[in-house]
Formats: C-alpha cells, sequence, structure tokens
C-alpha cells in the first residue's frame, strides 16, 4: 500500500519538528556545559581566593597576639616604675 501524500508530508513535518528538537536539546546541553565550566573556573577561583584570605586572617590574628604580649609587658613596666616611684615618694614624706 502506498502512502498518500498527505501521509508521507505529515512525516516530513513531524521528523523536521523531531529533528529541530534534537537540535535545541543539543545546543542547550551544549551551553548548560560551558556554564558548568565557567561555574567550575569560578567555584576554584573562589576556593583560592579564601585560601589566601584565611592565611592574612591567621597572620593578623598572630600580629594582633604578639602585639597584646608586647603591649602587656609595657603596661607592666610602667605599672613597676609607677610602684618604684610611689614607694619612692612614701618612703620620703
Amino acid at each position: 500500500m502506498a502512502e498518500s501524500p498527505s501521509q508521507s508530508g505529515a512525516q516530513l513535518v513531524a521528523h523536521q519538528a523531531e529533528s529541530d528538537l534534537a537540535s535545541l536539546v543539543f545546543e542547550m546541553s551544549q551551553q548548560v556545559q560551558v556554564g558548568m565550566e565557567n561555574m567550575l573556573k569560578f567555584v576554584n577561583e573562589i576556593d583560592g581566593n579564601s585560601v589566601g584570605i584565611k592565611e592574612e586572617i591567621d597572620r593578623s590574628k598572630e600580629f594582633a597576639m604578639e602585639k597584646k604580649r608586647v603591649l602587656e609587658e609595657e603596661k607592666e613596666q610602667f605599672q613597676k616604675a609607677a610602684y618604684t616611684i610611689l614607694d619612692m615618694l612614701s618612703n620620703r614624706v
């Protein structure tokens, strides 16, 4: 049995629509893959930057702790000097 022209035309349209849909899906999957690759690059860059930031924070903490230690030592020295002066003044009276 031969197909009528309208049936073959309908099949051609259906095949073309299927082909267009497959092309669209392929294009979209390519775009999604490119987007995922770009996001991965950004994630890796963010990870690298966060490591650098954490190292800088750690250095700043160490510097602050050292500065605090130095200031505590200076405070103790000034207090000792002040007590020494107070003792000297109280013994003079």
